[in-house]
């Protein structure tokens, strides 16, 4: 059985303005352009060390040298080579099939401002993308590379459907469905659903989600429910709404006979996902709980051991470039216990 969610502390002083800092960004639009985080980290910036010593890195798909996925263009659900099945990169049909760790740019389309993934064109950015996996390969465990992609954003305004929320243009996922299917990375569309039920926002994007190498995270920081306003408090999500989405895409994998999925559920407090323990596998998701707390190490590894259900799920963290102190590298990540599968930088 899974076990028991156990409390967590209201956020330290660092993430309460991380959390407002976020609502700032989404108040004025900013573009905020910043200078290469890859380089950063190779330069010992943020407490990371240059080189990370533990183990020979192994392959990181995208990488000079390396063959993009031929099996699926863009869009072209359920239909692989030669008419066969669809497949991932590499000709894979599970997530995590040979032993893959993913690691992810976050972000937004055509802006900085709510994270790294935008801040340069997809081409440009799949190449930082790759630098800042490299390290976490190794020998046996190569590195999927995973653009997360915000395509539903939560706003502090009603909006036009009054709902506290709008999507990016067609065209910039677009863009970045051409991105993943060039360099051989999946695209993970984020939801933030502000009054919205995660599901009926979901459906917004079946026609993006019926390509094989895109997935569905959901973020219940930015479900508000029938009264609450985006960025004024922190957001939640029931097991049983969980469960109406995963049918759904679970559903939708098996009609268009695709290969697997990726479902990810963010959380960084109890709380903010209920009955966790109810929340159910389905066929053709790989089912993933990323846990986003930061701060130092301590803070981290506090939020990340009180929130952790690896009985249901594989586990993902995250790991940002302004907030984080110290920020952990891929030593440390791989010491994480339960095991850390995905790891995603914002």
């Amino acid at each position: 059985m899974p076990r028991p969610a156990l409390p967590v502390p209201e956020p330290t002083p660092p993430q309460v303005l991380g959390v407002a800092g976020l609502l700032l960004a989404l108040l004025l639009g900013v573009a905020a352009v910043t200078g290469d985080p890859g380089s950063a980290a190779a330069s010992g910036a943020s407490g990371v060390s240059p080189a990370d010593p533990g183990g020979s890195a192994g392959p990181v798909a995208g990488e000079p040298g390396e063959s993009p996925d031929p099996s699926a263009a863009p869009g072209s659900a359920g239909e692989g080579p030669a008419g066969g099945p669809a497949t991932l990169p590499g000709g894979r049909r599970t997530v995590f099939g040979g032993e893959r760790f993913l690691v992810a740019y976050y972000g937004s389309a055509r802006t900085g401002a709510l994270g790294v993934l935008g801040e340069d064109p997809p081409d440009r950015m799949h190449r930082r993308l790759v630098r800042a996996a490299r390290p976490f390969a190794r020998p046996g465990r190569p590195v999927q590379p995973v653009y997360e992609l915000i395509v539903t954003v939560a706003d502090p305004h009603p909006g036009p459907g009054r709902d506290f929320n709008h999507d990016i243009a067609r065209a910039d996922v677009r863009r970045y469905i051409r991105a993943a299917h060039r360099h051989g990375a999946l695209l993970l569309l984020d939801v933030q659903p502000g009054r919205a039920g995660f599901l009926a926002v979901a459906k917004r994007w079946e026609w993006a989600l019926r390509d094989p190498y895109v997935g569905l995270a959901l973020d219940p920081e930015w479900r508000m429910g029938r009264h609450g306003v985006p960025g004024q408090r922190i957001g939640s999500v029931t097991h049983t709404e969980v469960n109406r989405v995963s049918a759904w895409l679970s559903g939708l994998v098996a009609r268009h006979d695709l290969p697997e999925k990726l479902l990810v559920l963010h959380q960084f407090r109890t709380s903010m996902i209920s009955g966790i323990d109810r929340i159910v596998r389905r066929p053709g998701l790989a089912l993933v709980q990323h846990v986003d707390g930061f701060g130092t190490p301590g803070q981290k590894l506090d939020t990340y051991r009180a929130v952790a259900h690896p009985a249901t799920f594989r586990m993902g963290f995250k790991l940002f470039y302004d907030e984080d102190v110290r920020r952990m590298g891929a030593r440390a990540v791989h010491a994480v216990r339960p095991r850390v599968r995905f790891v995603s930088f914002q």
